[in-house]
């Protein structure tokens, strides 16, 4: 295809870094995933890294240990903010922790959370807020953190489409309590599979490492705030504390996250020039809505909502660009009300989702990789321009 949706960004590297393992005969979590776990921390300037083996289940881990804190945990009905537009793995823990969302619009020009309706969404049954900063572009994660650091809220942020983004020269994945990312294919660094937690807070650093694998102590040192050690036997190897998962991440997918992190500066600029070009080629016509930047974006795609005053035909759009071979697809997860699995969830809505409709209905994505892609933003400029006269 011209122009894809995603596509690789491994080296020699990333193949020299699996021969390692393979070579070394280790394959399950060991040195390799705790290198980059700490690599991770500490490129982030955080205290704690836990990896797993997706960002779905990143998020997953993180909500677990929340509701399992020994002062103040999350429990069920307990209500949490949520933007009506993520991907869909943002929201299932938390139906699955018995928890109510309470649903709140994104602002049309960042496709992040609307701040303007947080007081509204706020009742005496509110325990957390979950931003998410959409496809690259910063949510405006000070604001939200000083909202629930006012109220008492948990503050959980989902990073796993913005690695790498920035607010106030501060990493974007380090503003809550808990923090996720994805190491998806077509996400900022790839390990093929595998995700992770970021946090300060060693008691929910502690339940993530437990939880990650099949919520026993052997992962966890024996002065652990979350749980007393009893004996010197070999019953303690295989203790359980938690009902947990088994969500550990490979050994080769540490090594190549590793190798992976190494690029990322550079790749992260080379989306950069990107979003330059498209932002210069797209800004000032009123027929296409496009991502206002907050912050420094790490640029994971490049959204375009067609211009309802316009009188598009999204239609006729998604066959032009189908011709000029280009691939599209729906924004994140769309507005998450409207798919079928939210018959499954105790929820309900502040105000309304105006603004997440109309990127439902009208809007789209097309890829962002890390290197040039002039000719492809160019031709998709032309495209545009001419189906849309």
């Amino acid at each position: 295809m011209f122009y894809e949706l995603a596509a690789p960004s491994w080296g020699q590297e990333e193949i020299d870094a699996i021969q390692r393992v393979v070579a070394s005969g280790r394959f399950t979590m060991g040195e390799q995933v705790a290198a980059f776990e700490r690599a991770f921390a500490d490129y982030f300037g955080t205290r704690h890294a836990i990896m797993v083996n997706s960002g779905s289940s990143a998020n997953l881990v993180g909500i677990a240990a929340l509701c399992h804190k020994q002062d103040r945990p999350l429990q069920r009905g307990d209500e949490v903010i949520v933007p009506a537009i993520s991907w869909a793995t943002t929201y299932h823990p938390l139906q699955q922790y018995g928890l109510r969302l309470r649903f709140v619009d994104v602002e049309l020009d960042t496709l992040n959370l609307d701040i303007s309706k947080l007081e509204q969404a706020l009742t005496p049954r509110t325990r957390a807020i979950l931003p998410v900063s959409i496809l690259g572009n910063p949510a405006a994660l000070d604001v939200i953190r000083a909202f629930a650091d006012a109220h008492g809220l948990y503050m959980f942020e989902d990073n796993c489409e913005s690695m790498d983004a920035e607010l106030n020269g501060r990493k974007t994945g380090t503003f809550g309590h808990l923090n996720t990312f994805s190491f998806f294919f077509s996400h900022h660094i790839s390990t093929m599979e595998g995700g992770m937690i970021l946090t300060d807070d060693i008691e929910l650093a502690h339940l993530s490492r437990s939880l990650r694998a099949h919520g026993w102590t052997r992962d966890l040192p024996h002065d652990s705030p979350v749980y007393q050690r009893r004996s010197h036997d070999h019953f303690e190897a295989y203790r359980f504390i938690l009902p947990g998962y088994n969500v550990r991440p490979l050994e080769m997918e540490g090594a190549i996250g590793l190798a992976q992190l190494q690029k990322l500066p550079a790749m992260t600029a080379a989306r950069r020039r990107n979003m330059a070009l498209f932002q210069s080629l797209f800004a000032g016509d009123d027929r296409f809505i496009i991502q206002r930047e907050n912050g420094k974006s790490s640029s994971f795609s490049f959204t375009i909502i067609l211009n309802p005053a316009a009188g598009l035909d999204r239609r006729k759009v998604f066959a032009a660009l189908a011709e000029a071979d280009i691939g599209y697809r729906i924004i994140t997860g769309g507005c998450f009300l409207r798919h079928d699995v939210i018959k499954y969830y105790d929820y309900d809505i502040v105000g309304g989702t105006d603004n997440a409709n109309l990127a439902h209905d009208c809007g789209f994505f097309v890829g962002n990789h890390p290197f040039d892609l002039t000719p492809q933003i160019e031709r998709l400029r032309e495209v545009l321009d001419r189906v849309c006269r």
